[in-house]
């Protein structure tokens, strides 16, 4: 019985010995090898250079440009030097001398002392000839526009791993193309952590990022930018927006936010400024969101352009409220033609009852609204519908003429477009062509849904082209042009009620109207000299337009 146990126990310590060998051997081998590589080999990691941002043209809108780390090695330095070598470098590159020496004090083969250094300060350092210390190249991002186009491009920071990162934007939705791949190279080193120079040599070339090619215009950006910081400083706007898309492809030409800031100095502004207000932020559309129902509606054949309105011969009274016209004057049988031409609240509320909650929240959801656009920009924020059986009949009527009901700028020239293309939703593309040394790919147009039918679209476009040459604001339209287009003048909901004393102003609208190039949105934020957008939104927008017809030698019509 005692043999038996003895040869139970060696069989158990014989088979936890051969678990313990697998344990090691198998399960932990690579961790074990990793170890032992450890002693005896370095590696150091060769960061790739980010890929560049180019304009329409050509022109580029982002690049790199050389950049070092400047480390030190403190167990080669001596410590009776380092005082002196920490005073000499805190001169150089201008730094707190104790921070310095604290690195080079550490018990450690290797210390960063300052990253982002050029090539200038590099040489200064170089020619202090300090043993013990070197550098690593690095790229560091640079915008030949300088904060041209900011909340398009987004910035380049650093994550909490400390490696750099594209944040908002461009940088931030690209990064994992534009960042490429970093290298690493490896080799033995001795017991000071120096490398042994007839040892082993590993090197894994960095890869650099892929380029972009933009559908954004550079000429029509610098018109845009341009014309947005005339308009704060004319109507004492706290914010303003502008954006220009293709609305038959969905390619976006221009887009432009302000207040903005400096992609390069990112850290010295607001972190409000970092996102785009034209994908990020909501706001109630007003009177341009008429252009949608009245869309829905004679898609629907329940009015014409010609239907005339029974219930606008003065304010109406509806669940409690009062709905006025915005200069109180009303026109008893007007024609759903003029409606829009003078921007009448009472005719909307008559055509959002011919269209009914059913039909106007379907045509709501088919325009984009309640959903991403899907636009090639981080960051872009969804603005939700109120479920459908939350809506009472007041809501029905605000929104037919676009209060009471958010969007984003993006949301609202998007559905715009799709009267322009002829009933059609497009996927909106801020990127045109990804590239590399060996692959070019190209990004093609996304159509998402036929909206409206062509002739809906057609009917559309002329009711808008009269509501630019007959409503308040023809006074700006530049002459021998066919526009379409509406004003648009918001109240901004606080704390369950409007501000009446702040609104947005704002225009939206395509040219030629018979052949549209662009279709454009401007937005302000709080004008001071006028609340509304046919004195603020319109004139800019018109002023823009000029601009671009001589730009794209599109010649007068009319």
């Amino acid at each position: 019985m005692r043999v038996q146990v003895i040869k139970i126990v060696l069989c158990l310590c014989l088979i936890a010995v051969v678990v313990r060998l697998f344990y090691w051997q198998v399960i932990r081998k690579d961790d074990l090898v990793a170890a032992g590589e450890g002693q005896y080999l370095k590696s150091v990691k060769v960061a790739a250079q980010r890929g560049k941002i180019f304009f329409s043209d050509g022109s580029v809108l982002a690049s790199t440009q050389p950049s070092f780390t400047l480390f030190a090695e403190p167990k080669v330095i001596k410590d009776d030097d380092k005082g002196r070598i920490a005073q000499d470098l805190a001169k150089t590159i201008s730094q707190d001398q104790n921070d310095i020496l604290s690195q080079l004090k550490k018990d450690l083969f290797w210390v960063p002392i300052k990253k982002n250094i050029d090539l200038s300060l590099k040489k200064n350092i170089e020619a202090l000839k300090i043993k013990g210390i070197g550098f690593e190249k690095e790229s560091l991002r640079f915008y030949p526009e300088g904060s041209s186009s900011a909340h398009l491009l987004g910035f380049v920071g650093y994550s909490a791993k400390g490696e750099r990162v594209g944040y908002f934007g461009l940088e931030g939705f690209y990064n994992g193309e534009l960042k490429g791949f970093a290298g690493r190279y490896r080799f033995e080193k001795d017991a000071l952590g120096l490398p042994i120079l007839i040892g082993q040599f590993i090197n894994f070339s960095p890869v650099r990022g892929k380029n972009l090619f933009l559908n954004i215009d550079r000429t029509a950006q610098f018109i845009m930018e341009k014309n947005l910081k005339a308009g704060i400083e004319k109507y004492g706007a706290k914010g303003a927006l502008g954006l220009i898309m293709d609305p038959g492809s969905g390619a976006i030409l221009a887009m432009a936010a302000y207040p903005n800031y400096d992609p390069l100095e990112f850290g010295q502004f607001p972190k409000e400024y970092y996102k785009n207000p034209l994908i990020a932020d909501q706001y109630e559309p007003g009177s341009t969101f008429k252009v949608l129902v009245m869309s829905a509606a004679l898609n629907e054949d329940v009015i014409k352009s010609d239907t005339k309105c029974d219930i606008c011969a003065g304010p109406i009274s509806l669940g409690g409220f009062l709905i006025r016209t915005w200069n109180n004057k009303y026109f008893p049988e007007t024609s759903m033609q003029d409606v829009i031409v003078h921007s009448d609240n009472t005719g909307m509320v008559y055509v959002g009852k011919k269209l009914g909650l059913d039909k106007m929240y379907s045509y709501l959801e088919n325009f984009g609204l309640g959903s991403l656009t899907g636009i090639d920009l981080q960051d872009e924020s969804l603005v939700d519908l109120r479920p459908k059986n939350s809506w009472r009949e007041i809501d029905l009527a605000t929104t037919s003429f676009g209060q009471g009901i958010a969007v984003t700028p993006i949301q609202m020239i998007r559905a715009v477009a799709a009267v322009a293309n002829g009933g059609y939703l497009m996927e909106p593309q801020v990127v045109k062509k990804i590239e590399d040394e060996r692959i070019s790919f190209e990004i093609k147009p996304k159509v998402i849904r036929e909206v409206i039918k062509e002739t809906t679209a057609k009917i559309m476009t002329e009711m808008m082209v009269r509501a630019v040459s007959e409503g308040e604001a023809k006074f700006a339209k530049p002459k021998g042009f066919k526009i379409a287009g509406k004003t648009g003048t918001a109240q901004i909901p606080i704390a369950g009620h409007y501000d009446p004393n702040k609104t947005i102003a704002s225009f939206v609208g395509f040219a030629p109207a018979d052949n549209p190039k662009f279709v454009m949105l401007i937005k302000y934020d709080h004008p001071q000299t006028s609340p509304y957008g046919s004195e603020t939104a319109a004139p800019t927008f018109f002023e823009i337009a000029k601009e671009l017809f001589a730009y794209y030698k599109i010649a007068p019509s009319e």
